[in-house]
């Protein structure tokens, strides 16, 4: 596989610092993110894992440094920050889906209102992804009919339907009963597969350890891991990213 340095840069933090009022979130970050990579954001809770990915699509302003996705300045005065988003798929904990809005029309919305796809296309590309991640039975049915794991494989699919250039996850886990985890990880495997970009925040070290090229450890806002997977694992440089892997690697591997 070629060194990360090789391949084109679909995401790059530099110097990234955020605050909240006088609360350091974000301290000094820089990394890489590969096109085609999967890099996987973990930490203990506070450290500012959720906050970092927030600020890749603009979600989080910054106070200092820079971040680019696929050549364009999230955090320039005169992007824009809509078009932007459109362009990098996010899934958050809570599914974020439209509750009043069948499992379809959640799908549709955006390609129709944002991407200006005639009606007919956008269903067409629903269907697909909804065949994709297993759900095509459940496309008229409503959020509320589905279970946790389904919902977040919908708000999956609905990200992918505006063929994002990469994919942002935020703990897209950490809401789900643990029957339901395998079904989401599955679908993110089979995306890592695929090619696609991904920047991934979970306590889920298995899935991390098969599926991520590499690690970013954060601690207290700053990144002070960033290793290829193998080597984050076996022989973590940080004292507390040693402690935090004694602590979480208990679970067993990932199933596939």
């Amino acid at each position: 596989m070629p060194e990360r340095h090789e391949r084109p840069r679909m995401i790059e933090l530099r110097n990234v610092t955020k605050y909240y009022g006088e609360f350091r979130a974000l301290d000094g970050c820089t990394a890489i993110v590969p096109k085609g990579s999967v890099v996987v954001v973990c930490g203990p809770s506070g450290s500012g894992k959720s906050t970092l990915i927030r600020c890749v699509n603009g979600l989080e302003p910054i106070d200092d440094g820079v971040i680019l996705v696929d050549g364009m300045s999230v955090t320039a005065p005169e992007t824009d920050l809509p078009r932007l988003r459109a362009r990098i798929g996010m899934v958050f904990q809570s599914f974020e889906l439209f509750p009043h809005r069948t499992v379809l029309e959640n799908l549709n919305l955006a390609q129709v209102e944002v991407l200006r796809r005639p009606r007919r296309v956008a269903a067409e590309r629903s269907m697909a992804l909804l065949e994709r991640v297993g759900l095509a039975d459940q496309a008229r049915k409503y959020p509320v009919a589905l279970s946790g794991g389904q919902q977040q494989r919908v708000a999956i699919a609905r990200a992918l339907a505006m063929d994002p250039v990469a994919m942002l996850f935020d703990e897209p886990t950490s809401a789900l009963d643990p029957e339901m985890i395998n079904e989401v990880l599955e679908v993110m495997v089979r995306l890592a597969a695929d090619g696609m970009t991904m920047m991934v925040v979970t306590h889920e070290m298995a899935f991390a350890r098969q599926v991520a090229d590499r690690v970013l450890f954060l601690d207290q806002g700053r990144i002070v891991e960033d290793r290829d997977t193998h080597a984050f694992f076996t022989q973590p440089h940080h004292d507390r990213a040693r402690e935090f892997l004694s602590k979480i690697l208990h679970h067993g591997e990932f199933p596939v």
